[in-house]
């Protein structure tokens, strides 16, 4: 049975591949930093990863999760309503809730199954989900795992979602689902305008926060921050991964009956083992380092606006950002993969982005701002792009 199948897949690969669209993988030898050291030897500015806040290589977070490691061992073994519950936990639940302004939090493996775990356990078949067109991947198959009836808008179109909303109101419940930023384009969800429909058409909400929370907002409290709705929407889903630290866990936050729910139904909760301790502990410690000041966030903001200022004087095609995300619009696939590779060249270490991660005939190099990244390493990664664009014609 397996040589026709294995004929079938290597004839498929040979297609990916083809086309232009298959995904290598490069070998980092050092820490996640916005300076990093490649297989071979090569030293790059990393100008790709999700660590907003430069915290993936934090010596307090690392020790925190050491002395963790040696308080309270190396894995739960467990899921939380067996024996993997401990006190490392329950402080970062409450110390997520604090960040947010919540009433509860509950722990995931990662955000992927957070949302994936989300619906199903709090919808039937006689209620709605009203989605945004351009959601993450893991809410769209959180949205496939219930039986809620399904509306999709536009991405960012009020209009479209009234119009949605309105077609709703033949269900029970409604929740509309987004994106805090779209991480693709950048762009963060207009959640004033979202939640002022939800409450004219009794609807529930719930955002992703994964690439907005620590970045979005004036102390980076993410969206409900910057649209002074902190404590009032009902859902928010998050993630460890990006800038809380970059390692793995996920987490979602919000009413108090809503959590509860979810830790009596929610199947990647109940069928996936807790957060190792070490990790619950870094986080713990990221949320601390978080609430003394805000020397993260400032820097990190004011690293973006220069850089996109100064690509955009170049003559780039940048999609309208209002996060750390950068989308260098280049529309080819083949294009964006050889320009990522000449940038490396250059010492410039990014990601050139295609379908099917976003639509045809739109791909690009999403360039990632860090807190970490310094004057030199923004100039230097400016310099590179416009050589490399020039080189090949993207820039006259």
């Amino acid at each position: 049975m397996y040589s026709d199948f294995q004929k079938y897949l290597q004839t498929t690969l040979a297609e990916i591949r083809e086309a232009g669209l298959y995904k290598n993988e490069r070998v980092i030898i050092t820490p996640q930093s916005s300076g990093i050291q490649v297989e071979g030897g090569k030293d790059v500015i990393n100008f790709c990863a999700n660590n907003y806040l430069g915290l993936a290589d934090n010596k307090e977070l690392i020790q925190a999760a050491k002395d963790r490691m040696d308080a309270r061992g190396y894995g739960m073994a467990s899921v939380r309503f067996i024996c993997g519950t401990q006190d490392t936990h329950k402080m970062l639940e409450k110390a997520i809730s604090d960040f947010f302004g919540t009433e509860d939090t509950i722990l995931y493996a990662a955000c992927f199954d957070a949302n994936g775990g989300l619906f199903e356990p709090l919808l039937t078949a006689e209620d709605a989900i009203i989605s945004d067109a351009l959601n993450h991947a893991s809410i769209i198959d959180g949205v496939r795992l219930c039986k809620a009836v399904r509306y999709r808008y536009a991405n960012g179109d009020m209009a479209d979602l009234e119009k949605q909303l309105q077609a709703a109101q033949a269900q029970r419940f409604r929740i509309i689902a987004t994106d805090g930023v779209f991480s693709m384009d950048g762009n963060v969800c207009p959640l004033d305008k979202i939640y002022e429909l939800a409450q004219k058409y009794n609807a529930l909400v719930m955002v992703d926060e994964s690439h907005s929370a620590g970045v979005v907002g004036k102390t980076g409290h993410g969206v409900t921050e910057q649209y002074n709705l902190r404590g009032k929407i009902e859902i928010l889903t998050g993630t460890l991964g990006k800038a809380f630290g970059g390692s793995v866990g996920g987490f979602t936050t919000g009413k108090k009956e809503i959590i509860d729910l979810l830790r009596q139904r929610s199947r990647p909760y109940l069928f996936s083992n807790s957060i190792p301790p070490m990790i619950a502990a870094a986080g713990l410690k990221t949320f601390e380092l978080l609430t003394r000041d805000n020397t993260l966030q400032d820097r990190l903001h004011k690293n973006t606006d220069y850089f996109v200022a100064k690509m955009k004087a170049a003559g780039f095609d940048i999609k309208p950002t209002q996060s750390a995300i950068c989308a260098v619009m280049l529309y080819d696939a083949r294009l964006s993969q050889e320009f990522a590779a000449a940038l490396q060249e250059e010492g410039i270490y990014v990601t050139g982005f295609y379908y099917p991660v976003v639509p045809q005939g739109q791909a690009r190099i999403r360039v990632q701002l860090s807190a970490a990244h310094t004057q030199e390493q923004l100039d230097k990664g400016i310099a590179a792009f416009i050589k490399v664009g020039k080189a090949l014609g993207v820039l006259k």
